[in-house]
């Protein structure tokens, strides 16, 4: 078999691929949609705006189906699919069905990527032509597409906590307030979480959930160490850590509030010192490479010309 026939053959293969993958998602659509349509029947008798909401958009009709494809064709295991959910906590997606669709989008980008690499791989110069090349270029494609995700995921992640990060100092100072005026855990909680709605979006929602979970019961040292994990900040285990050592031994809380919510200027601060104090050595080069030849040719330049003309008489 030759060169071309080798290639008809890879693209035949991707177009039965796609082709199952398509009858698969379609198939899955149609029972989807049957369920849809008797839970709309249901609901239509309770509220006659049940099948306008239930509609849903394209961003969210897309979701389903790539959640239904990271549910048909699963690429990790348990224990990493629970890795995973509480990875989705801490970049704010704790819906029921995010660990699918982050599966989902795992095979699409590797997927996409691979088709990619298919068309590009013939079109390489000199080893192009060789179909072992075309399949390896295929292949890592695919590995480096289902990483994409992780990387999004975790780059979400981390500006999610450098936006709590720089909001707890103030949301510490509305629980010292509130505190002060007689009110519960659970409700300066909740008041916190409703005045940081504008302002930090991220932390408001983390002190909801957590004022939700208090109030439902149970151990509420168990709620707000769970909230520190799924923020994953070391600000953040030191506010748990003084709350539930104050509810445990009885000391005043509003007192070691606001010495974190000093602690946690303090370190803002230092942090703001460290990067003014790193900005002259990042400048150097710059202004080496561009600012530095500038005003040698404008000092110089002058001097050259005249130079030039006087060796040219």
């Amino acid at each position: 078999m030759n060169g071309p026939d080798l290639w008809r053959t890879a693209a035949l293969l991707a177009l039965l691929a796609l082709g199952t993958l398509w009858l698969v998602l379609r198939g899955t659509g149609t029972r989807q949609r049957i369920a849809h349509r008797a839970r709309a029947g249901v609901a239509r008798s309770a509220n006659e705006y049940a099948p306008s909401a239930g509609a849903g958009s394209v961003p969210q009709r897309l979701a389903k189906r790539v959640a239904t494809l990271g549910e048909h064709m699963p690429v990790i295991d348990a224990a990493h699919r629970m890795k995973l959910a509480a990875r989705l906590a801490g970049a704010g997606f704790r819906e029921r069905r995010a660990v699918s669709v982050m599966a989902g989008l795992k095979i699409v980008g590797g997927a996409c990527l691979a088709i990619g690499a298919i068309v590009v791989g013939g079109h390489v110069p000199r080893i192009g032509e060789y179909f072992v090349f075309r399949v390896l270029m295929m292949a890592g494609a695919f590995i480096v597409g289902m990483m994409l995700p992780e990387y999004a995921l975790g780059f979400l992640i981390r500006r999610r906590q450098k936006a709590i990060a720089a909001a707890l100092p103030d949301a510490l100072d509305l629980l010292v307030i509130c505190t002060n005026a007689g009110n519960s855990l659970v409700v300066a909680v909740r008041r916190v979480a409703t005045e940081l709605n504008t302002i930090c979006p991220a932390l408001a929602d983390e002190f909801s959930v957590t004022a939700d979970e208090l109030r439902i019961g149970g151990d509420s040292a168990v709620a707000l160490n769970a909230m520190a994990a799924r923020i994953g900040l070391a600000s953040m285990r030191a506010l748990v850590t003084t709350l539930v050592q104050s509810q445990q031994y009885g000391t005043p809380i509003t007192q070691s509030l606001r010495m974190l919510s000093r602690t946690e200027r303090s370190m803002q601060i230092i942090a703001l010192e460290e990067k003014a104090a790193k900005l002259a050595p990042k400048m150097t080069l710059p202004m080496m490479l561009f600012i530095m030849p500038t005003v040698a040719l404008i000092a110089a330049g002058p001097a050259v010309i005249r130079l030039i003309a006087v060796f040219h008489k």
